[in-house]
């Protein structure tokens, strides 16, 4: 359930696909283990209810015939056993994958957040800098305007001052 929810949360559909065929990867494999284990018990009732039938049926019978019914169920009760414990083991070894699989996907998660907040500084520092570019644009077309200005001011007055030093009377 933690998985699938993890599945829900990511923001690439691709990882988010992943992680749902995952999931369902080991719902298949929880429904067919206790479908294994429930086949086991099944067997194991049935075994004993052949067994007590048997008894019933033979009546009476020798205590040595008895020994090796007591036998036999304790061998199928041990067979059992072992196969109920290799279920076990395979539902541990599941739980184990899926755990290491949830670990991955964290780190994973934990990257890319960190990369995003990189890239949210980043995308900061460069706003910041495109504002001062075009208020330094801004200051250079105002400097120019203001040496244009200057200028036709010299000029005029360097005009001014030929005027009235070469045509007097004007």
């Amino acid at each position: 359930k933690e998985l699938e929810q993890m599945a829900k949360e990511q923001d690439k559909e691709s990882e988010k696909q992943a992680l749902l065929r995952e999931v369902e990867n080991h719902k298949k494999q929880m429904l067919s283990n206790q479908a294994a284990w429930r086949k086991a018990n099944l067997a194991c009732k049935i075994a004993i209810d052949n067994s007590e039938k048997d008894q019933l049926l033979q009546g009476r019978d020798s205590l040595r015939q008895r020994k090796t019914t007591k036998e036999s169920l304790a061998e199928s009760a041990s067979n059992i056993t072992e196969s109920l414990m290799g279920i076990s083991r395979m539902m541990s070894q599941q739980v184990q994958q899926s755990e290491e699989a949830v670990q991955t996907l964290a780190n994973s998660s934990r990257t890319i957040l960190e990369a995003n907040e990189e890239f949210k500084s980043m995308s900061g520092t460069i706003q910041l800098g495109r504002k001062l570019i075009t208020k330094y644009n801004r200051r250079e077309l105002t400097d120019k305007l203001l040496i244009f200005l200057a200028l036709a001011l010299f000029l005029a007055t360097v005009l001014y001052i030929l005027k009235k030093r070469l045509f007097p009377f004007l």
